[in-house]
């Protein structure tokens, strides 16, 4: 069989959703959202050696089976929409919390998605994966088309932003918190007005998902009235991750070291274009003859 080359490290960033409204749920039970997408350069790695027998395999080192994990879902995906006959061994070094609210699954899907587009020779644009995308996630899309942007729907209408860029401080409770269980809380707000993008620009930003979760989470409650002693703080997406901004890198880590000995956390630098379309734009391919 013919030994392919490595191609990676390929980046899978993560998110934060600078705030999160419920408007509205539809009759099939899915939930209208108005939410804020940045990217931020804490990233997964993913490494991808194409094979010619059409099997897709995962390497991890997660505890759970690699079938179901969104990296093989899109991978298949893609091989079958466009009737792909090669295969791929794709090995994940797992970097981000999980459960955590900061999209580590949906980035995941999306880099796969966008490096076996290129590997694979598909040529799909950004539009047909991101379609492909939302069929494994309501945040793929955003993953897939790279950078920060405000969304409603059920996450699938996009429109881009540039906004601040700041340092962060993420706390990460150690819980995972089930997004099925938020949005299923009988409590959980689901009437927020609608509001145009430049009416929430203005705003104090909020998360309807942070009431239920600090709730149910006492971890999760921690985290977020230990933050805001430095600066105001949120939740991200369903949680558990809490975050706040800081002008400096410097501010950022002065803060982190504070933090109590039983929260996880990190320093991070916000972007407005994905780590990973940098990467993409930059370089063709990269090739690592070292085995996975």
């Amino acid at each position: 069989m013919t030994q392919h080359p490595i191609s990676g490290p390929w980046l899978s960033p993560a998110k934060l959703n600078l705030f999160l409204y419920i408007t509205g749920q539809r009759d099939n039970g899915y939930h209208d959202l108005q939410t804020l997408f940045q990217f931020i350069d804490c990233c997964d790695q993913l490494y991808f050696q194409l094979t010619d027998d059409g099997v897709i395999n995962l390497e991890s080192q997660l505890d759970f089976p690699a079938e179901d994990n969104l990296i093989v879902k899109a991978a298949r995906l893609l091989q079958q929409y466009c009737a792909v006959s090669r295969g791929v061994n794709i090995k994940l070094d797992k970097q981000l919390p999980m459960g955590g609210g900061i999209g580590g699954g949906s980035s995941n899907a999306a880099t796969a998605l966008l490096v076996l587009n290129r590997l694979w020779q598909c040529d799909l644009s950004l539009t047909e994966l991101a379609q492909l995308g939302l069929q494994l996630g309501a945040d793929v899309p955003i993953f897939i088309h790279g950078h920060s942007a405000f969304a409603e729907g059920v996450g699938e209408q996009i429109q881009a932003v540039d906004i601040d860029d700041p340092w962060y401080v993420v706390l990460h409770p150690d819980v995972h918190v089930s997004t099925q269980s938020v949005f299923g809380h009988p409590e959980l707000p689901r009437n927020t007005p609608k509001r145009t993008w430049q009416q929430l620009l203005n705003d104090n930003w909020q998360n309807d998902c942070q009431e239920i979760v600090a709730k149910v989470y006492p971890e999760v409650a921690q985290a977020l009235s230990w933050l805001v002693e430095y600066a105001p703080s949120r939740m991200t997406g369903t949680g558990s991750c809490v975050f706040a901004a800081f002008a400096t890198e410097r501010e950022a880590l002065s803060v982190l070291n504070k933090r109590p000995k039983n929260i996880s956390g990190f320093v991070c630098k916000a972007c407005n274009q994905s780590p990973l379309h940098r990467q993409l734009a930059n370089e063709k391919t990269l090739l690592n003859t070292a085995g996975f």
